[in-house]
């Protein structure tokens, strides 16, 4: 896991990168040469409208959203997650183009396909992130009010991580059904065409997905499981379920429970300092502590700083100090289901690319990505931890989404077969 890669610093030569600054402004001498290049190769057409549209809103995004992002004192981080995401998408479009050209479509039309589908694709996969774990990206200001700018922020902060697959199939597909309108181009063939690169550069996102530590499994004793640092997402989710030890102490209960020690690790600088089973915490580093939640929060912090941790406990009239633990805690081992989706997304593209030139129809590759891919999700979900059922069930909301995909493909397949045989483009030359 590498969540951050590095830092982009916040001045360069004395100015201001992001908000008011160089990169504003390289931003404006980009569009206007952009624009003007395709206003004169094809008019100010629909599709020069909808990239003007897409220019303003990456300037929008430069202004007044990477200020809210910066880490003062460092800068920009430069996130594992979307530099993997940059590269799926450009390793994916390279794939769509190469295999458009080899069946005599402009490789321009193939780069606006990708480029249609991509950005909504995005858009949606971040809104279905959004919309079901609001409560992880709105934040409060001091008065517990909904904080705009802030929440904006980590609504648009995607090189984090937050994007959901199902989410960026159903904005890709209709950002893409908008282009295939526009340039009245036949939909299943170009189904087909952009099913394999959608494929690679989930497998490359997936890898992402690992770098950033979201997405993980359940607990594994394989000789492959992996374990997580300190802050990451599994890491997170064990310490709030009292699977790990912070600092030698342990806590069990609900999240607004009082921060009374349930357990002491043997051997830890905790119990070296005499600290019991039963006693309730004051104050860490400080800062009161009221809670369980509290609690936890604050060691975890003290942890990813590498700072020591001082424990004021009722009853005691001096705090103990903990010095931090060397080697860090990590999760429990689980499985790398990232690993595993990539591995997934892979295969089937390699899969679906071996079966094209013996497709009897269009939007048979299509088909079989729907086909495949939701019983291999919904599997993959049984093995990971990171969603909770829904509706009362089991089952998560991905699974529910796959069983709905598979109902749905039935019907497309009876489409397909009832139509004769035929393909819109010839095969390639070998």
């Amino acid at each position: 896991m590498r969540q951050t890669l590095f830092y982009i610093p916040e001045t360069l030569f004395g100015y201001p990168l992001f908000g008011f600054g160089l990169l504003l402004a390289a931003w404006a001498v980009a569009s206007v040469a952009i624009l003007a290049w395709l206003w004169r190769r094809q008019g100010f057409n629909a599709d020069t409208r909808g990239y003007a549209g897409l220019f303003l809103v990456l300037g929008v995004v430069i202004w007044a959203v990477l200020p809210k992002i910066v880490e003062p004192g460092f800068g920009l981080p430069i996130r594992g997650y979307g530099t993997m995401l940059l590269i799926a998408f450009l390793s994916g479009s390279g794939l769509v183009a190469w295999r458009g050209y080899r069946l005599g479509i402009d490789p321009d039309v193939s780069i606006s396909l990708v480029f249609w589908g991509f950005v909504p694709g995005i858009i949606g996969a971040r809104i279905y992130f959004v919309v079901t774990h609001w409560d992880v990206v709105r934040r409060l200001d001091a008065s517990q009010r909904l904080d705009l700018w802030r929440t904006l922020g980590e609504i648009v902060n995607i090189p984090q991580g937050g994007l959901v697959v199902y989410g960026s199939l159903i904005g890709g597909l209709l950002g893409f059904g908008a282009f295939l309108r526009l340039r009245k181009l036949p939909l299943l063939p170009m189904l087909d065409l952009l099913t394999p690169g959608m494929l690679l550069g989930l497998a490359l996102g997936r890898v992402g997905c690992f770098l950033n530590g979201c997405c993980f499994g359940g607990p594994c004793e394989l000789p492959w499981a992996v374990r997580f640092p300190v802050g990451s997402p599994p890491f997170v989710q064990q310490a709030e379920e009292g699977k790990i030890f912070l600092y030698g102490l342990k806590f069990h209960g609900p999240d607004a429970a009082r921060p009374t020690i349930a357990e002491i690790e043997p051997h830890s600088a905790a119990a070296a300092s005499g600290l019991k089973p039963g006693e309730t915490l004051r104050a860490i580093n400080g800062l009161p502590i009221d809670t369980v939640a509290a609690a936890r929060w604050e060691l975890m912090t003290a942890l990813r700083l590498g700072r020591e941790a001082v424990i004021a406990t009722a009853g005691r009239s001096e705090p103990l100090r903990l010095p931090l633990p060397d080697p860090l805690p990590r999760s429990k081992p689980i499985h790398p289901t990232q690993l595993y989706g990539a591995i997934n997304a892979l295969v089937l593209c390699l899969f679906l690319l071996a079966y094209d030139p013996f497709k009897r129809r269009d939007g048979e590759v299509f088909a079989l990505f729907l086909t495949i891919y939701p019983i291999s999700r919904f599997l993959m979900e049984c093995i990971r931890v990171d969603e909770p059922g829904i509706w009362g069930t089991p089952l998560t909301g991905a699974q529910f989404l796959s069983l709905g995909l598979l109902a749905s493909v039935c019907g497309l397949w009876a489409f397909l077969l009832r139509r004769p045989a035929g393909k819109a483009f010839p095969a390639p030359a070998p």
